[in-house]
């Protein structure tokens, strides 16, 4: 019962072989996949990936990369389909990132704040792309409230620090295949120190393949050894592990029906 709670299922990558990679996650434990639509190409994709596969949700938003692309309108779309979309779940990945020179800065801020707001308009979680940029992205939360409505910082990369301030401004952390290498010293060292109901695990398949599949394509199905390295980390078995982050993962990912309860 593990939930990977990132995933580019729609990735151009695994045309072709949707089923069987949905069909190998499920063998291998994964019975819910948040698949992540983070721009006008990716969010359609990722509807239909939910409209087809029972145990597919979906987040829809915009991707720092992609801020200089995002218009009045696009956030007009994003907005009902969060009201009007049975799999909708959260909104994102939205977020900062200084590595990539896609976007300038000051647009990846308006965009980031823009979307924060709109998520405490209609009280959905948000999921938080952070690269390189740990400061001003903690800032700009606690600037805009969004401990208001909470969420998960996605694949999280930062210092124990970081994981505080994130942990009191109601975020949940997220860790994957990182956690496997070797030479991850500081990801393991922060995992160690999450407390359990703040824990989440992902993928963020194609990219971050965990061991021994590094520098192969990653898929969601590989979720599994995530949560295997993270709960030999906390001291846990498998089973119990993959049932308390499920269960995080269903206290933060509600569908429409369910929110509000």
């Amino acid at each position: 019962m593990i939930t990977d709670t990132h995933t580019h299922l729609d990735h151009a990558s695994f045309e072709g072989e949707r089923e069987a990679i949905v069909r190998r996650a499920n063998e291998a434990g994964v019975t819910r996949i948040i698949n992540i639509g983070c721009n006008r190409d990716s969010i359609p994709t990722t509807l239909a990936l939910a409209e087809t596969f029972d145990c597919v949700e979906a987040v829809v938003g915009w991707h720092p990369q992609d801020a200089i692309d995002m218009t009045a309108e696009d956030l007009d779309y994003v907005e009902h389909l969060a009201r009007t979309h049975p799999k909708v779940v959260a909104l994102g990945e939205m977020g900062l990132d200084y590595y990539w020179d896609t976007s300038p800065k000051d647009v990846q801020h308006r965009v980031f704040r823009e979307q924060i707001r709109l998520a405490r308009k209609l009280g959905l979680p948000i999921v938080i792309h952070n690269r390189d940029a740990h400061a001003d992205v903690v800032a700009i939360l606690r600037e805009e409230k969004a401990y208001d409505v909470g969420g998960v910082m996605h694949c999280f990369s930062g210092s124990w620090e970081t994981a505080q301030m994130c942990l009191d401004m109601n975020f949940y952390l997220s860790f994957g295949g990182p956690i496997t290498f070797k030479n991850a010293k500081q990801p393991k060292e922060v995992l160690a120190k999450v407390p359990m109901d703040r824990l989440l695990v992902e993928t963020d398949a194609p990219y971050l393949t965990p061991h021994p599949y590094r520098g192969k394509r990653n898929e969601t199905g590989f979720a599994r050894l995530v949560a295997e390295a993270a709960a030999e980390i906390k001291g846990l078995s498998l089973e119990d592990f993959a049932a308390i982050t499920s269960a995080n993962a269903a206290s933060l990912f509600r569908p429409i029906g369910e929110r509000g309860r």
